[in-house]
């Protein structure tokens, strides 16, 4: 396991830590509601690529240099923040202190828009920036050049892998208790929709029958169009292998610690990643009632008690924001076909300025 010290003084600035993935849905969250934390505890991830102000707009920089951090498509605004930043929860942080003139926000937390809001206590060294706002995952951010990590000396437990994917714990829920879309849900929705735009170059695309259907079905149909020559798209990954013949594009987990998108041996054909949490439900979605039964029913027998147990009122929307700003990072939206996708999409949906 890990810790970051100040790099300043040395002060250990975390508890002890391990290594995950991203969660695809950190910068994602539901508008005007407050969050959970985004990080297991005792978990960190890195995010690669520029986060966090100061933030140029795209008139004022032009698309070579808006290409260099890693956008490729117009926006609004582009980051011009560190790169490999690394995210903790809130209650993983030690011996920070808030500096008081950099607590901005907008309603009912902070959102770090002045930049690094917390200090060393042992050197008054700006070093992370908590986020807690509404709208945002609870989670503290330390900034690269203001930490170092070291070892911790205590031992980690064995690395995540694909085999996490089996666990009924790892698998995400689509539904909230309260009856709403799980946020998780709709973010990740979002990032692999932009992924499957891109592959597919909006082309139709053609579901299996199931879960997949049943969940992905409506944001698909608004997303991409209908029609003949639609491609085809399975479930693959961990004990799920595609059928033959291949089909036009598999939607796969991401590796619970790299990140990376799982391929069948020696396969090089088009995939569609996915949260591994979500790719884990629908690949065995089990109960689907939110409400876990109790007693001593038979094995797959739901309860049918009233009142029932509370159901979304919508279909299942993914985030907006996650599927613009996922489509924008890829190479592929330069090509002209995509670029006319994303003008007619943006006509229908105004972009949400972002910075």
């Amino acid at each position: 396991m890990d810790v970051f010290v100040c790099s300043g003084c040395g002060v250990e600035l975390t508890a002890p830590m391990s290594r995950v993935a991203l969660p695809v849905h950190t910068h994602h969250g539901g508008w005007e509601q407050l969050h959970p934390p985004l990080m297991e505890p005792a978990t960190y991830a890195v995010e690669p690529i520029p986060t966090g102000p100061p933030w140029r707009r795209w008139q004022e920089i032009g698309a070579d240099a808006a290409a260099r951090q890693g956008v490729f498509a117009p926006v609004y605004s582009v980051s011009f923040g560190a790169r490999n930043r690394i995210v903790i929860a809130p209650g993983d942080s030690r011996s920070m202190t808030l500096i008081p003139d950099k607590c901005e926000g907008y309603c009912q937390g902070v959102d770090g828009r002045a930049g690094p809001n917390l200090a060393c206590a042992g050197c008054g060294r700006a070093v992370a920036t908590r986020l807690d706002d509404c709208g945002m995952w609870q989670m503290v951010w330390l900034e690269p050049e203001a930490v170092v990590r070291r070892p911790s000396g205590l031992p980690a437990g064995p690395p995540p892998d694909w085999d996490d994917l089996e666990r009924a714990d790892h698998r995400v829920p689509p539904v909230e208790p309260d009856g709403s879309w799980s946020r998780r849900w709709e973010a990740a929705l979002g990032v692999a929709l932009a992924h499957l735009v891109a592959v597919t170059e909006d082309r139709p695309v053609d579901l299996p029958a199931g879960p997949v259907a049943e969940l992905l079905g409506h944001a698909v149909g608004r997303y991409l169009p209908t029609g003949p020559g639609a491609w085809s798209l399975r479930l693959a990954g961990p004990g799920i292998h595609p059928p033959r013949p291949r089909p036009d594009v598999l939607l796969v987990p991401r590796h619970p610690l790299t990140g990376a998108p799982w391929r069948p041996p020696g396969d090089a054909g088009a995939v569609v990643p996915l949260d591994s949490g979500v790719w884990a439900y629908l690949a065995a979605p089990g109960e689907i009632s939110p409400t876990p039964a109790t007693g001593v029913l038979p094995k797959g027998v739901l309860r049918d008690d009233y009142p029932l147990p509370p159901r979304p009122w919508r279909p299942l929307t993914p985030h907006h924001q996650a599927f613009e700003s996922t489509l924008v990072r890829l190479p592929a939206i330069r090509a002209p076909r995509l670029r006319r996708y994303m003008d007619a999409f943006r006509r229908a949906v105004p972009p949400v300025p972002t910075g």
